[in-house]
């Protein structure tokens, strides 16, 4: 009886232990539901908002991506419309130069008629001379105590007088004429070679300062005890002066490529923060590979440009330098190889047999500039030694020496090399006047004015382009006021380099002035 009332308890204990442990897993199993329910809700939510922000993205990018080819579309347009320009403006010269043309045509006509009614002229003089000769014949003949060879001897004297005379005439006016026709020819042929080419802008000279983010920065770059600022003049060659100016540091030195290498080694260590000796030998090595890539690059692109063949890899190094060198601001590069564009039309102009040449000489002319600085002697003759060892034509040799007047002129190249860079130089815009040369100039204008006798005042004015010179209205009348001009203007033009012209404008006046009370 016990037994079995042991047996039931331990029945009735299994039994309650059964119903606890399913009603806990059933809990566990409702809870673990639920929170698998409010994790779907809150991943279903959380995609939601996820597809509408991509979607909100995604509108903004396409709303970015529309603006930016609106923009793109806006400057391909301003492209067109800027070629359409030009296109017109070289139209507008091609029309300009056919009207040209077509007056020079009649003037040739005119010219051409000219000397047809001065070759009739001369056979009427001829037959009129041979009329003289027969009546003088004629005379002598019933002369008496002459004899036919005397008389004979008699007329040729008087007719080679008469002939002589006016051969003189004759050949005075044709050289007369020629050289109006020459300097006509000359101005034309020179015009031609500016118009045709037209340079858009002075192209940028190289820079000697470097901009600092803030003042702090020139601690770091002189370094403890100066050893950065001091790595960097020894790894480049260059002296940095770093004065009062604030965020400001200027490289002095006379190489402009190893200028170039400083500047360009020291705005990498200002944005890379980490300047020690180390990394200052780094950068200036990784600097001067790029800069020698940038001239082998700069050279060929002049060569190219040019359509020059069989440039010697030293003479392509040199051009490639003069990227780097300025004179009066105008980029050395540039200008030569303007030159060399002008010399090729200028020689195609006149007929020459190699236009090449001198287009080979003209880009040349300057290469003594880039290594001005290693050899002694003025630069065209150091660049006609360096293009005569690197093989060049002789012609173009000379052509270098004498671009400057330095060795006669052996050939009609050497002084085109003279006009083409003439040119160049004196284009307006292409150089810029020092303060201190341009006050030079003014003072030189009025001074050639003051000269002269009856001068009272003289004013240099538009910078130059123009002097206006009052005179004494008593001591000088209109005649000798216009001689006057023509006279200050000869002299201008014999004591005076400059671009352009300048007008003399020669005033006298004289005023009454009479009260009435």
């Amino acid at each position: 009886m016990i037994l079995l009332l042991v047996l039931g308890c331990l029945l009735l204990i299994i039994a309650m232990a059964l119903v606890w442990i399913a009603y806990t897993y059933k809990k566990k199993t409702a809870d673990t539901l639920y929170k698998a329910q409010l994790h779907f809700e809150f991943t279903q939510k959380e995609i939601v908002e996820k597809e509408r922000d991509a979607a909100l993205k995604l509108k903004e990018e396409l709303a970015r991506r529309r603006a930016e080819f609106k923009n793109e579309i806006k400057r391909e347009q301003g492209d067109i419309d800027r070629l359409y320009e030009k296109v017109d403006a070289r139209t507008k010269i091609i029309e300009q130069r056919e009207i040209d043309l077509n007056i020079l045509k009649g003037e040739l006509h005119h010219k051409e008629r000219e000397i047809s009614r001065n070759i009739e002229q001369t056979r009427n003089l001829e037959e009129k001379s041979q009329q003289t000769l027969d009546d003088l014949r004629t005379r002598l003949e019933k002369i008496s105590h002459m004899t036919q060879g005397e008389a004979r001897t008699e007329l040729f004297e008087i007719l080679k007088v008469e002939v002589l005379h006016a051969q003189e005439k004759w050949i005075k006016k044709i050289e007369e004429e020629t050289k109006t026709v020459a300097k006509e020819r000359a101005m034309t042929i020179v015009m031609d070679a500016m118009q045709r080419y037209t340079a858009e802008q002075v192209a940028g000279n190289t820079c000697g300062v470097v901009h600092l983010p803030n003042d702090d920065m020139k601690g770091r770059i002189i370094g403890k005890e100066g050893r950065n600022i001091k790595a960097l003049e020894m790894a480049t060659g260059m002296e940095f002066v770093i004065g009062d100016t604030p965020e400001i540091i200027t490289i002095s030195g006379f190489n402009p490529v190893r200028r170039e290498i400083a500047r360009r080694s020291l705005e990498k260590l200002v944005l890379d923060g980490r300047i020690n000796p180390t990394r200052i030998e780094e950068i200036v090595e990784q600097t001067e590979r790029e800069i020698e890539e940038i001239i082998q690059e700069k050279g060929k692109d002049a060569v190219i440009r040019t359509n020059i063949h069989g440039v010697s890899p030293e003479i392509i190094m040199l051009l490639g330098k003069l990227h780097f060198r300025t004179s009066y601001s105008q980029n050395v590069l540039s200008h030569s190889i303007e030159v060399s564009y002008m010399a090729r039309m200028l020689a195609e102009e006149l007929g020459l047999p190699r236009p090449d040449l001198a287009a080979r000489a003209g880009l040349f002319h300057d290469m003594g500039k880039a290594v001005s600085a290693e050899y002694e002697g003025p630069h065209a003759i150091v660049g006609a030694e360096i293009a005569r060892r690197c093989g060049e034509d002789p012609i173009v040799v000379n052509a270098i020496a004498a671009h400057h007047e330095e060795v006669p002129f052996k050939t009609l190249y050497d002084p085109l090399i003279v006009i083409a860079d003439t040119i160049s130089a004196s284009r307006p815009g292409a150089r810029r006047e020092t303060l201190a040369a341009y006050v030079k100039r003014l003072e030189k204008l009025e001074t050639i004015a003051m000269t002269f006798a009856g001068v009272k005042k003289a004013y240099a004015l538009q910078a130059g382009r123009e002097i206006r010179i009052i005179v004494e209205e008593s001591l000088l009348d209109d005649d000798k006021s216009m001689q006057l001009a023509r006279d200050v203007a000869l002299m201008v033009e014999t004591e005076m380099n400059f671009p352009g012209q300048i007008k003399i404008n020669v005033i006298r006046e004289k005023r009454s002035i009479e009260y009435a009370k």
